[in-house]
């Protein structure tokens, strides 16, 4: 990548008020500081607080060969590496960050740099794209071979015979999409580690976000994220990132080269435009995720309470079965800010140390439950006023959707069925809005539910 024009590096510590540096650095900036400032220097030949947008494809030499960092705008631009940049610093232990034109675009560039006949062990819930890349895309254009395990569940023995001597890649959701199970990255990653084959591990970041989860200071080698979503925040981008750690051995970096390569190669970059727009959202992520999380676990506590509901999915929640390793896998921040301001607040009772506080506590704001029946479901996905019925996650808006028949209708009914997602199962996405009126429109979208099942 060519260098960045007018770019503070990722761990940036040195804006005044005024926009002047200092050289003062009395403490590592914290995540909103980060969101706010990285990439976003005041613009040198204006003063424009706000960067400009660089639409330009091409860009002016002095001789041949001989520019100020960008040649052409597949390759770079000045609005994906400030963004890239923001990505590197934000995603907790990033050292380098790669953005794409969408979520499935950065997928196909991780299982390309594998090249042929590798073997990917994969979490059997995975988000529907990620399925049908792996298991229809790249099985018949590069022979890759394919294992889904319950990665949540499955002990260690079972994990070890199932990576093989080709075994390139390990790919977690965490949580997945859309039963929540949660991984312990850390000890995927040592298993990984330990096992000769040494396969890289990927965790797709998307549903936490960086701010409730840091999968690289736990052990990842590679973070995906869908920026679609809870990082852009407002619908209306389509776009993805992988962030990487510094290199610790050879492999490790010429698997990050080939990746810059590919994204290159192939084309996959967002547009300028896209860019900024992310950046621009990227700026409130982390007031964002606490409105989603706090509001999130108001609306599972209200799930859980209703007896028409058969289960609740949501690993903040006291008594989720990953309860405790939510807790134990929180980022440094979001652990912070719930210890020093939701308890403080007085909304739960505090339990120091390494346990989890009693009554739960904000992890991201994606929910999914179970109803009895299809038609309890269908009643339910019909009867929202401001959940919207839409695919889709991680916006302002609220949303809801039926995996069966959305998002993960693509995998085979029986597989469906074996990893949960039945026809009872509902997905939602909490948005911003004023947690009572959220918690009203559910109330009676449950309500009407039940009457369908009467009549």
């Amino acid at each position: 990548m060519s260098p960045a024009l007018n770019l503070p590096p990722a761990g940036f510590n040195g804006h005044h008020a005024n926009g002047a540096s200092s050289n003062h650095k009395p403490r590592s900036d914290g995540f909103n500081t980060l969101s706010v400032h990285v990439g976003s220097s005041p613009d040198p030949s204006t003063g424009a607080v706000i960067p400009p947008i660089s639409l330009s494809t091409t860009y002016a030499q002095a001789a041949p060969g001989l520019h100020k960092g960008f040649e052409y705008s597949r390759s770079d631009n000045p609005n994906r590496n400030a963004l890239e940049n923001l990505l590197a610093s934000i995603e907790k232990g990033g050292e380098e960050a790669m953005a794409f034109g969408s979520g499935s675009a950065a997928t196909g560039v991780v299982v390309q740099a594998l090249g042929s006949g590798a073997h990917v062990l994969s979490v059997n819930d995975v988000y529907g794209g990620t399925y049908r890349y792996l298991n229809r895309v790249a099985t018949e254009i590069q022979g890759l071979d394919v294992t889904l395990l319950d990665l949540e569940r499955v002990d260690e023995d079972v994990i070890r015979e199932n990576i093989r001597e080709n075994t390139k890649l390990i790919w977690l959701e965490s949580p997945t999409n859309p039963t929540l199970k949660l991984m312990d990255v850390a000890r995927l990653a040592q298993i990984a580690r330990s096992h000769p084959a040494q396969p890289l591990l990927l965790v797709d970041n998307t549903f936490l976000s960086p701010y409730y989860s840091s999968p690289l200071l736990l052990g990842a080698d590679v973070v995906l994220h869908s920026l679609t979503k809870y990082v852009n925040g407002h619908a209306d981008v389509v776009m993805g990132a992988l962030i990487v750690p510094p290199s610790t051995s050879e492999k490790h970096r010429a698997f990050k080269d080939k990746l810059r390569f590919l994204q290159n190669a192939t084309g996959a970059v967002p547009s300028a435009y896209d860019s900024w727009l992310a950046q621009r959202g990227a700026k409130t992520l982390g007031l964002r995720m606490r409105q989603h999380g706090v509001s999130a676990l108001k609306v599972a506590k209200l799930l859980q309470s209703h007896p028409l509901v058969e289960e609740v999915m949501y690993p903040g929640l006291e008594g989720s079965r990953t309860y405790d390793l939510a807790w134990r896998t929180l980022s440094a921040h979001a652990k912070r800010w719930i210890e020093e301001d939701v308890l403080l607040r007085g909304l739960h009772h505090s339990s120091a140390g390494s346990s989890p506080p009693e009554g739960g506590f904000p992890f991201s704001g994606m929910i999914s439950f179970r109803l009895p029946t299809h038609a309890q479901a269908l009643a339910f996905l019909t009867s929202t006023r401001l959940f919207t019925l839409a695919e889709s996650l991680g916006g302002v808006e609220s949303l809801v959707e039926h995996p069966a028949s959305m998002t993960h209708a693509g995998i085979p009914k029986e597989e469906r069925e074996e990893l949960g997602i039945t026809d009872g199962l509902v997905r939602l996405s909490v948005g911003i809005e004023d947690v009572e009126d959220l918690l009203d429109d559910v109330r009676q979208a449950l309500e009407r539910s039940a009457r369908a099942e009467a009549a």
